[in-house]
């Protein structure tokens, strides 16, 4: 994973993690990246220092929030993780059914292409993006 500090058009600074450059150019090429300030999608790379690992103790500084935007989206993240279902890439299937009355309702968090997403949206069905990926994620 590579980690990009970043910055939209309005001049908002922000982190992003990618599987590659290439996988960032992809999605920023497909509007996919956004401003966690604004919203914007017309985003640039920052320029960076690179980081080096001093030691072990490192590695878990990693996981710790280094700002209080972080610290928002971690509490929220916990939040989601602890009170809903994680269905992965069943997420429209499953919020259609739900929606259908096909199965029960209960909160649900997952990952869904854009174009699904877009029409469940378009069927009326109330879903919302959320600014991290879950850690239950298959790999």
């Amino acid at each position: 994973m590579i980690r990009y500090a970043l910055r939209c058009d309005k001049g908002h600074e922000f982190d992003g993690w990618f599987r590659s450059s290439d996988g960032f150019e992809s999605l920023r090429a497909a509007g996919q990246v956004t401003c966690t300030h604004c919203g914007s999608t017309t985003v640039d790379k920052a320029l960076m220092a690179p980081r080096v690992a001093q030691g072990r103790d490192e590695a878990a500084d990693l996981h710790s929030p280094r700002n209080e935007h972080e610290a928002v989206l971690e509490k929220l993240r916990r939040h989601v993780e602890e009170n809903s279902d994680y269905v992965g890439m069943s997420f429209a299937s499953e919020a259609r059914a739900m929606h259908e009355g096909l199965a029960p309702e209960r909160a649900i968090h997952g990952e869904a292409k854009l174009e699904d997403a877009r029409r469940l949206l378009e069927e009326g069905i109330p879903v919302a993006p959320l600014p991290f990926r879950s850690r239950q994620r298959a790999h």
